[in-house]
């Protein structure tokens, strides 16, 4: 099973970048729209009564549609991005034991275990003198190496900000909106943090073709 960097464009990136995005968000949206509609749901739908209240049948369709977006990724564009791969993964399990013991705190760490699986990888790469994130990023653009290991620290401390903050919402607030915070308030926060990035990405860029030249 092959999988690529979540930003780098291969072709097949490049001629769908409209179903590359619906494939990322669609299965977070579809989770949002199940858990505030759950019982309009179960009434057109009774079958899904088997899985719970409205979070669980959130649940149950999210770990449905984040499947299909893995396999339909697979299928159009050739690969399967690494980010939404393994989040994948712990969606299934955690969900599925969500489901099963009747317990939403499995889904609502699913977050948490994900980032923090994240930030440790790429903090825990570079005490290893190995700058992880440069096999995520390399294909999109070049750095030296402390451009590589200053934005490695920035985003493992920011995937480990993240998992902090999911463990805050879900704990002290209502499951709406943990359900909105996961939906409407990370990605908005994620997509500023990247872009916050970018002085640091452009003083610390290589020119290949200057490069070779000298």
């Amino acid at each position: 099973m092959t999988t690529e960097s979540d930003i780098t464009p291969s072709a097949a990136d490049r001629n769908h970048p409209l179903l590359k995005l619906a494939l990322e968000l669609g299965p977070l949206l579809i989770f949002f729209f199940a858990n505030l509609r759950g019982q309009w749901l179960v009434e057109r739908f009774p079958a899904l009564s088997e899985l719970g209240g409205p979070l669980f049948v959130a649940t149950g369709l999210f770990m449905a549609a984040t499947v299909f977006s893995l396999v339909v990724s697979k299928i159009v564009l050739g690969h399967l991005p690494i980010m939404p791969f393994v989040s994948g993964i712990v969606v299934v399990i955690f969900g599925s034991l969500s489901i099963w013991l009747q317990n939403e705190t499995f889904i609502k760490m699913k977050p948490t275990i994900v980032n923090t699986l994240f930030g440790v990888a790429l903090l825990g790469g570079l005490a290893f003198g190995r700058s992880l994130l440069g096999y995520v990023f390399n294909a999109a653009f070049q750095l030296d190496a402390e451009g590589w290991r200053k934005l490695t620290i920035r985003w493992g401390i920011f995937f480990l900000i993240l998992a902090v903050l999911n463990e805050v919402v879900w704990r002290n607030f209502s499951d709406d909106t943990w359900v909105a915070f996961k939906v409407w308030g990370t990605m908005p926060i994620t997509i500023i943090f990247t872009l916050a990035q970018m002085p640091l990405v452009l003083k610390h860029s290589l020119n290949p073709e200057t490069d070779g030249e000298k």
